[in-house]
């Protein structure tokens, strides 16, 4: 194990600007999912919004309180608010001009779902080793930044979540990537973004192709 290639410095030196692509492109892939979610509930505008802003930023916010991050990510990345605001509003006009609620939302929900799942996972892991916390617990906390945004999203909606009934892997994929993005960081000399691009490419392709090939973890038979 090179463990010597792999420094709490390096893990600051990922680059501003690619932790806040990470984490704007993952808060815009849940931001998207939650607006689906709202219109498929026929939510007012309000209401839309709200679900959006759980989904985006409820398992980053899980993830800031678990490893006592201030101030949370949304609050110093304010502009993130703004995107999934204007997201929001400009989703709901374009499904209303298409007059597609039904159908569209019920399937398009799971593939910004899934990319959001990846994105948020590396992200999590990423914050976790900053936090020098153990490995198990890095890649959970990469679980708990993926999954959270969604529960929050379908509890909302009064849905059991996604993420625990459709029986397709899901935290289970996040958990895998969680491992590879350490063992990127650990047994090789790649550049942070190699650990990064691995650990989203990894969990949202499984993800995307569980959904498409339809596969299913076993039912629970007591």
């Amino acid at each position: 194990m090179k463990l010597d290639a792999f420094t709490l410095n390096d893990l600051y030196t990922w680059g501003a600007q690619l932790r806040l692509l990470v984490e704007a492109l993952a808060t815009l892939a849940f931001a998207l999912s939650g607006v689906l979610a709202g219109a498929r509930k026929r939510l007012d505008v309000v209401g839309v919004c709200v679900v959006a802003c759980l989904a985006a930023f409820g398992g980053g916010t899980v993830r800031d309180l678990l490893l006592d991050r201030r101030p949370f990510f949304w609050v110093a990345q304010h502009e993130l608010l703004w995107l999934v605001l204007i997201v929001s509003v400009l989703s709901m006009r374009l499904l209303r001009l298409r007059g597609r609620h039904h159908g569209l939302t019920e399937r398009a929900i799971l593939w910004p779902d899934a990319v959001g799942l990846g994105l948020f996972t590396a992200s999590g892991v990423h914050y976790a080793l900053v936090a020098q916390m153990p490995l198990l617990v890095a890649a959970l906390m990469g679980v708990i930044t993926g999954m959270f945004g969604g529960v929050l999203r379908d509890m909302v909606c009064n849905e059991v979540p996604v993420s625990l009934r459709d029986h397709r892997p899901y935290a289970l994929l996040s958990f895998l990537g969680g491992w590879i993005y350490i063992a990127c960081q650990y047994l090789t000399d790649w550049a942070a973004w190699v650990a990064i691009f691995a650990c989203v490419f990894t969990t949202v392709g499984l993800r995307m192709l569980a959904l498409w090939r339809d596969w299913r973890l076993p039912d629970w038979r007591a």
